[in-house]
């Protein structure tokens, strides 16, 4: 919204972004508790995510993963060597550049990461609601009543 940048927010401006802020940060929350309950940490999930929702038809190198989790390059080798010792992914060396790892799901990490996103979606659907819903109120000038 270019036309607002120039604007003083108002209260309601500032009880949409907490709300969905909230709103954000409680489904954050409810997926760290369903990594833990599935027995991975909060970042071996967002791994395993990445890895399966990375485009293409080859798999995503340790650059493409540490750019998808905000991480430092090192930072997800030290992930990955986790998360392969754990049995989730493996590494495996490009059929065309040799220079290049190539991160793939094993099948435990698929079954894990399979048996985790239904309901993720679902929750993301409903955070998609709310976002909706606060978007349309803060178009309209309307003050959020109830915490989401």
């Amino acid at each position: 919204m270019d036309d607002d940048r120039g604007r003083q927010p108002t209260g309601a401006d500032f009880e949409h972004l907490l709300a969905f802020r909230t709103s954000l940060r409680r489904f954050q929350r409810w997926s760290e508790d369903q990594a833990r309950a599935a027995g991975l940490t909060q970042v071996q999930h967002q791994l395993l995510v990445a890895v399966r929702g990375h485009p293409g038809a080859d798999p995503p190198t340790v650059r493409d993963l540490a750019d998808y989790l905000l991480l430092r390059h090192h930072s997800t080798v030290e992930l990955v060597d986790r998360a392969e010792a754990a049995g989730l992914v493996r590494r495996t060396a490009d059929e065309r550049d040799a220079r290049l790892v190539r991160v793939r799901l094993t099948p435990k990490g698929r079954r894990i990461l399979n048996e985790l996103t239904p309901a993720h979606l679902a929750r993301l659907h409903e955070l998609a609601m709310v976002l909706d819903e606060l978007v349309a109120d803060a178009s309209a000038g309307k003050s959020v009543r109830t915490a989401r």
